[in-house]
């Protein structure tokens, strides 16, 4: 049951991956044509653009979550008992040992970021050390090194690129010239051509930025079923992940978390769950709970 649903989340995570792609291909078509009439040059522009804005942000990603969230990088000497714990998971997960921090914020929550499992770093909040004994704190840090040894870090990152191009594309898009005006083309005078027009436009401008957040969160959601599988594979013991994750749910907001990291955690910081679920960024923990107890 266990590698069934490990193995299934990771096809799913596949499709996920692709539909990103091909709704930055439509992206980039339709700005192609919208601008010069040419959606293989628009194409072109948008896998070259994303590549160069993917390899800006590839430098020192964790550095720069970890500043966002208040995170403050620790020592063996500073926890003993939360580097100790980091240290066995990692070497149960069989990846190298990640740098640790601790973010100063009484909601228990944690997260995993970096761009892979050579220049990773896992943070804790204050509360979740405070709040969760050693059974459940190793529920919690056995999935943040799943996402680790996973490579979640890394979808996570290139999804996070990925949406921020597009909706740059998209909010750019009057700035770097609009939609061509060329009277003289005979196929823009027909009302089959117009009708293009106003369906890339609305891709462009609306659709595309939607469905690429919408694929974001569906990717950050099923990486968390994975990553709570994952982590009962390391620990062996479902029930600590379950009693941690009930009390997480049950907490406060956290209150210096950053609004742009709310996937990377293992449960939403802020609690705002929609009634739709579909921009949530994590699943509901009711359902994570019962895959658990179904394990």
């Amino acid at each position: 049951m266990l590698y069934q649903q490990i193995a299934r989340n990771k096809r799913k995570t596949a499709l996920i991956m692709f539909i990103f792609l091909v709704i930055l291909g439509l992206v980039g078509a339709g700005i192609g044509y919208l601008w010069s009439n040419s959606p293989t040059m628009g194409v072109t522009i948008a896998l070259i653009g994303s590549l160069g804005y993917l390899f800006i942000m590839w430098q020192n990603p964790a550095n720069m979550i970890m500043s966002l969230n208040h995170a403050q990088e620790i020592h063996e000497a500073d926890n003993p008992e939360l580097w100790h714990i980091v240290e066995d998971m990692a070497m149960v997960a069989q990846v190298p040992m990640p740098r640790v921090y601790i973010i100063p914020d009484p909601s228990p929550n944690a997260f995993a970021t970096g761009r892979d499992p050579e220049h990773s770093a896992v943070a804790v909040t204050q509360g979740i050390l405070e709040l969760l004994d050693r059974e459940e704190l190793e529920g919690v840090l056995g999935h943040e090194l799943s996402h680790v040894k996973n490579y979640d870090i890394l979808l996570s990152t290139i999804a996070v690129v990925l949406v921020s191009f597009i909706s740059n594309m998209a909010s750019n898009f009057w700035f770097w010239g609009g939609v061509r005006s060329d009277d003289d083309d005979d196929r823009d005078s027909n009302a089959l051509a117009m009708i293009f027009k106003v369906v890339a436009l609305v891709f462009v401008l609306i659709l595309g930025p939607l469905s690429a957040s919408l694929a974001q969160m569906a990717l950050s959601r099923n990486r968390e079923y994975l990553a709570d599988a994952s982590s009962v594979k390391l620990t062996r013991n479902p029930q600590g992940l379950i009693s941690a994750l009930h009390k997480i749910e049950n907490s406060q907001p956290m209150k210096v978390a950053d609004s742009s990291s709310a996937g990377l955690y293992i449960e939403n910081p802020f609690h705002n769950h929609g009634l739709t679920h579909l921009f949530d960024t994590h699943p509901p923990t009711a359902d994570r709970i019962k895959r658990l107890e179904n394990m």
